[in-house]
């Protein structure tokens, strides 16, 4: 039998790659042959988790070959899905976001709670199917939920998160609080990325009734140098719905420590931005206070926005 991959989404976030390993070892601790892989570049802040645990990143693979034995975490939309799933053999979705509308041709392993964090709901199995968590893995499941919650500022945190969060700090030998804005600060270091770049952070895409967009998020300690570059980035986010076709592109640019968001946007019709948060969406930007989850705060206004234009 084939090896299992176990994978996150496209532009993965510290959540997709951390919750990949370690629902990976979770599978070989139960006896499948598993391995986590990544459909894309590791960013910064889940470099600083990586090296911190000393665990290599998996391997880049963007492609699946036809009848791969495949588990997706932390998404579960073919649009974010590696390239090839739909040929693939599809065996498990471990995740924490809406409903995506994958098909099957058979039953799968669907696990799917509404937590701030997917690596939660993997602590939470190896509690349940009672595998040893290592000090690597508890790390690395830990960062992941740093990042999703952003050390629990985020409204899409949960009391199961934070108490994830504390067990697995014990495990792995850190101060949860010290080493959570350690790590976000190193993922707030934006100095040397291009706008190209910025405009694709974290990006995931998806569909608002029948427009097509594409929403990405930076988290930052302080927004002013980012913002002083709007032209730039509203210039890179213009070229990148015309080379892949978008209708609109957004940038969450979210100011970890004053908890709000300045969301940053190109393309038609605008309308639907003022429409999801009653803001006059003329400009290329809107201020956002207390918005930090695309998942919760962006996400389903837009999409409930899209049901009435």
């Amino acid at each position: 039998m084939s090896k299992v991959f176990v994978t996150g989404h496209k532009n993965p976030d510290t959540d997709s790659i951390c919750s990949a390993l370690g629902y990976a070892a979770l599978k070989r601790g139960l006896g499948v042959d598993a391995v986590a892989i990544r459909a894309g570049e590791v960013n910064k802040e889940t470099q600083y988790a990586l090296d911190y645990f000393k665990v290599e990143a998996p391997e880049l693979v963007q492609s699946v070959e036809e009848k791969q034995p495949i588990i997706l975490v932390d998404h579960n939309e073919e649009g974010q899905a590696v390239d090839g799933l739909a040929a693939a053999d599809l065996q498990g979705i471990i995740d924490h976001h809406r409903l995506g509308g994958i098909n099957t041709a058979n039953p799968i392993f669907v696990h799917i709670e509404p937590v701030g964090c997917t690596a939660t709901i993997v602590a939470k199995m190896f509690d349940r199917w009672q595998v040893e968590l290592t000090k690597e893995i508890a790390g690395l499941l830990l960062s992941a939920i740093v990042s999703d919650t952003v050390l629990f500022k985020s409204p899409t945190c949960t009391q199961q998160d934070k108490d994830a969060a504390e067990k697995l700090a014990g495990i792995a030998g850190v101060d949860l609080k010290e080493y959570g804005m350690a790590m976000l600060k190193a993922g707030a270091d934006l100095g040397d990325l291009t706008p190209a770049q910025i405009a694709k952070t974290d990006s995931k895409p998806f569909s608002f009734g029948s427009y097509k967009a594409i929403v990405s998020q930076i988290s930052v300690m302080d927004t002013a140098d980012i913002l002083a570059k709007k032209a730039e980035l509203t210039a890179a986010m213009n070229e990148l719905c015309k080379a892949e076709g978008y209708d609109l592109a957004l940038l969450m640019v979210t100011d970890i420590m004053e908890e709000s968001t300045e969301l940053v946007f190109v393309g038609e019709p605008k309308q639907l931005i003022a429409d999801a948060f009653g803001k006059d969406a003329s400009g290329d930007s809107i201020y956002l206070p207390g918005v930090m989850s695309r998942k919760k705060q962006i996400v389903p206004q837009l999409t409930e926005a899209a049901a009435k234009l």
